[in-house]
């Protein structure tokens, strides 16, 4: 006879305060169930006819957008599961630039389809195999669905043409104006090997009033505000740059002066000026008719600059100083002090102009019909697109498109190979691997047709957020039916509807980057499978203690 030893009930594992959650129905169901209700949040803002949502962060400061990346940024996520997601729209932000809202509802998708699979009895290892196999399959047919690539040498109209897609899924209507400043900017500051383009080489300035039609790129840097002297505009200038203050150094402690008498009193700043006197002159000696500073600039310091005729900005921003730095081939210097000819930049013009009724000083190199432009000089290492608009959330909205569109010239030029878009290759994808799982033995075959299914997402809610539910529904019919048929790989959804809502992506180049797909599909299956495979939260209790005073705003924002 067996010895039945009862189990003791209040065994504690943890500290008190923890919360432990395990088990299928309280672990895996309920992070599933948080991961769709924030696919579901940035689902209605896919594509071109993607809904703005408006978001108020903790700091107060407003947000209209359709943009994933931002949306999943201003939305403190608290969820643990949720936030694997968030990780993975950050990874896909920070490597390729586009596609963030693709992964995060692709990945909600799989998460959905996986729900039916486990309450039907399957377990999450047979179903994260399935999902692991489906991935593989379907980014190995991803290579042969290129249909084009970008050709080489890259001109303004190829460039554009690539853009426009992604530019359009967060500006529609305006990505021919914005592909083509996009593409002028980016082909003003392309280096002779392709590969090494830094995004940060193309910067955008926001000028309120006017539309944006009377945008326009600059071959340098633009600054929203005018220079301090009396001096607005120099021609091939040597340039220092200096990021302490150009200001009478002041002495750590206070000390105590006692003047005698009159002549005492005339002298006792005379020494002061003569010593900024001597530091200026030594500045305008070596040639110096231009100076970026990087701090305050004081009273006297100013008087003497105008004096001797040098032009002096402040930039108070460190990225933009860093910038500026780089443009002009200049070392930010610490001391005041005349620099060395290595530590000097030079500068074609510095100028300052009104831009719709505000006053802008430009750094720029010459331009070709001006007189003294030498084409075999080297290029500018910066252009600025200016960007006009009537209200300062569109001009934020349209300055988010055109970062997406510089990322996506970036990974072009690591992959130049393009698929057709409008939810065509998804589709296609779909179809294919739902094949191959019909061919698969065991119970993995269930996840792998889950796959194909969630893959048909991307064109459902495309078709969806821009012909409503239920012709939505008859479009994705319509695909279905026309993928079947030989050669029709891309067929994709038309979000005009100008016929029965299809069309040849190919023949409308609505064509997606193939690097930013395979991206996309890789870290949305990873998520999902991340997901899947945790089987209980342990959260610990939150530290106690004063909250860390929040500064308000970023006082020094990298743009």
């Amino acid at each position: 006879m067996s010895l039945k030893v009862p189990k003791a009930n209040n065994i504690q594992l943890f500290k008190e305060g923890y919360k432990h959650i395990q088990g299928l129905e309280d672990a895996v169901l309920r992070n599933i169930q948080a991961v769709s209700e924030l696919s579901n949040l940035v689902r209605t803002s896919f594509g071109p006819n993607g809904r703005n949502k408006l978001l108020i962060n903790h700091l107060g400061r407003l947000f209209v957008t359709s943009d994933a990346a931002t949306i999943i940024k201003e939305v403190e996520v608290v969820h643990p599961a949720a936030k694997l997601l968030v990780m993975a729209s950050q990874a896909q932000e920070s490597e390729m630039g586009d596609a963030t809202n693709t992964v995060i509802i692709f990945a909600g998708e799989l998460l959905k389809k996986a729900e039916h699979l486990l309450i039907m009895g399957l377990h999450p290892s047979e179903v994260i195999k399935g999902y692991e196999l489906a991935c593989t399959k379907a980014l190995a047919e991803l290579e042969d669905l290129s249909t084009s690539s970008l050709p080489s040498p890259f001109t303004q109209s190829s460039l554009a043409e690539a853009l426009k897609p992604a530019i359009a899924s967060k500006q529609y209507g305006f990505e021919d104006t914005l592909s083509a400043l996009v593409a002028e900017a980016a082909l003003a500051v392309m280096p002779n090997n392709a590969k090494n383009f830094n995004v940060d080489n193309v910067r955008v300035v926001k000028i309120m009033g006017g539309n944006l039609a009377g945008s326009r790129v600059v071959q340098g840097m633009v600054f929203g505000r005018e220079p301090e002297g009396v001096i607005k505009k120099v021609t091939r200038a040597k340039v220092a740059v200096f990021t302490s203050a150009l200001d009478i150094a002041q002495t750590e402690t206070k000390g105590t002066v006692l003047i005698k008498n009159a002549d005492e009193m005339l002298n006792f700043t005379r020494g002061e000026e003569q010593h900024m006197e001597k530091i200026f002159k030594e500045i305008a000696d070596a040639g110096v008719k231009v100076i970026i500073a990087g701090s305050s600039v004081g009273e006297l310091a100013l008087h003497y600059l105008n004096r001797f005729n040098i032009a002096v900005l402040k930039v108070l921003s460190k990225f933009d100083l860093r910038r500026v730095s780089r443009v002009v081939n200049a070392t930010p210097l610490a001391r005041i002090g005349a620099p060395t000819p290595d530590e000097a930049g030079y500068v074609d013009v510095f100028e300052t102009t009104e831009i719709g009724g505000d006053r802008v000083t430009v750094l720029r190199q010459l331009s070709a019909d001006e007189a003294g432009y030498d084409a075999r000089a080297e290029k500018t290492r910066t252009a600025t697109i200016v960007l006009r608009g009537a209200t300062a959330n569109q001009l934020d909205d349209l300055e988010r498109a055109i970062d997406d569109g510089v990322s996506v010239i970036k990974s072009l030029l690591k992959d130049p190979r393009l698929v057709p878009g409008a939810g065509a290759t998804e589709l296609e994808l779909g179809r294919r691997v739902e094949a191959y799982g019909s061919g698969l033995r065991g119970l993995a075959q269930h996840a792998v047709k889950r796959y194909a299914t969630a893959l048909e997402v991307v064109p459902r809610t495309l078709a969806k957020n821009a012909l409503g539910g239920a012709r939505g529904n008859e479009v994705l019919g319509r695909l279905w039916e026309k993928h079947q048929r030989k050669g029709g790989e891309a067929w994709g959804v038309d979000v005009e509807a100008e016929q029965d809502g299809t069309l040849v992506a190919t023949d409308y180049k609505i064509l997606d980057s193939l690097a930013a797909k395979s991206w996309a599909i890789k870290l949305g299956t990873e998520a999902a499978v991340s997901v899947l495979s945790v089987d209980s939260i342990i959260m610990s209790k939150p530290a106690g203690g004063p909250k860390v005073p929040q500064q308000a705003g970023n006082w020094d924002e990298d743009d």
